[in-house]
């Protein structure tokens, strides 16, 4: 057992209410569907990585309003599901943090479902840099982050002042961590899907994932979708 706790952050798979920028592309059905895929794939990595007991999911939204409900019920089996809770979206994330601090203990380690081509080893790596008591921020080429690892509830006071999916939410992410925390600890950068073209280069990056499968029975190029 490795010690850290993974929280997954996510929206349930409902179409027209996840992936709505995607969506404009390729309709709301099959955007819910590519997400429905994305959480699946990275809720069997966490399983690779974090035992039975040590996984929790925030989650926004019905489950049983997905698209494919019992196929979610199911890959959730040995998962803690909670619901999420704050006015804004980054309210949540550091609720989230302290909440899992206080039911489950650190480091935690929290992504989101918008990057199906993380790995067991991007994993590992982040729960090897909390060991010296430091956070871990993972950066996004968007400006945004994809990872956030957290060693005391602490570390989040500030988190909840901070823009969601703004440039530079890395940046000003950092810098919350960093005032409450001091010194904030990188590790690899990982982009997350937004659009089509984001969506064709995930799974080109990964391409024996759910995501990929999902994307390629689409059997178009983002050259070719407009909205």
């Amino acid at each position: 057992m490795n010690g850290a706790t993974i929280l997954v952050v996510a929206k349930a798979p409902v179409a027209g209410e996840v992936k709505t920028r995607l969506a404009a592309t390729v309709g709301a059905h099959h955007a819910a569907r590519l997400a429905q895929a994305a959480l699946l794939d990275t809720l069997a990595v966490c399983e690779s990585v974090f035992p039975q007991g040590r996984r929790v999911l925030a989650l926004a939204g019905s489950l049983h309003r997905a698209v494919d409900p019992a196929q979610l019920l199911q890959a959730l089996t040995g998962w803690h599901v909670v619901g999420q809770d704050g006015p804004t979206f980054a309210h949540r994330l550091a609720t989230a943090h302290r909440d899992v601090h206080a039911t489950h203990g650190g480091p935690v380690v929290q992504l989101g479902m918008d990057t199906p081509h993380v790995t067991a080893g991007h994993l590992e790596d982040v729960i090897a840099a909390t060991r010296d008591g430091r956070p871990v921020l993972g950066r996004a080429p968007d400006g945004g982050w994809w990872v956030l690892a957290t060693t005391s509830p602490g570390d989040v006071a500030g988190l909840h002042l901070v823009p969601m999916s703004h440039p530079d939410t890395w940046v000003r992410t950092r810098a919350a961590v960093e005032g409450a925390a001091g010194t904030v600890l990188h590790t690899a950068e990982l982009g997350d899907v937004d659009t089509a073209s984001d969506a064709h280069a995930v799974a080109a990056a990964a391409p024996h994932t759910r995501f990929a499968h999902a994307w390629r029975q689409l059997d178009t190029t983002p050259e070719s979708r407009t909205a």
